[in-house]
């Protein structure tokens, strides 16, 4: 196995984001455009946040009800994406190697974590992406 790999190599560049203003039926939308779990919010370029699918369905199931889509409208109404969002999510940098997100998801109970450089987000990094590089070592 390679040694010292930087997360850079394995990252997803290429990251469908959140700004600030959109709604959560925007977040919902792209979770389920783009097939992902996880949307950093930015604004102007810098990580403010990340929101999880996880994070739509805690707040969705928190009121129980017959007609679910008018309890997830009265819901997705109700809240913004600041008040769902993780506001302090955990990040790493473009040089960290795959060891480093490595041993943050081992110790985390999350799945996702931003790639920061000087403040910009340039990727995202999920346990889906480490996995898959691991598999391909063997």
């Amino acid at each position: 196995m390679k040694k010292r790999v930087p997360i850079s190599q394995i990252m997803a560049k290429e990251v469908v984001s959140l700004n600030p203003v959109q709604t959560l039926y925007d977040a919902e939308d792209l979770f389920e455009k783009h097939k992902i779990r996880h949307l950093p919010v930015v604004d102007g370029g810098n990580l403010i946040g990340v929101l999880s699918k996880s994070d739509l369905l805690r707040i969705s199931y928190s009121e129980l009800s017959d007609d679910e889509e008018s309890v997830e409208s009265m819901i997705f109404d109700a809240y913004t994406i600041p008040q769902v969002m993780t506001k302090t999510p955990v990040t790493v940098d473009s040089e960290a190697t795959v060891r480093d997100v490595a041993e943050v998801f081992s110790k985390q109970s999350f799945h996702a974590l931003p790639v920061v450089d000087h403040g910009k987000l340039v990727g995202m990094i999920t346990t889906t992406d480490l996995i898959n590089y691991l598999l391909e070592q063997y």
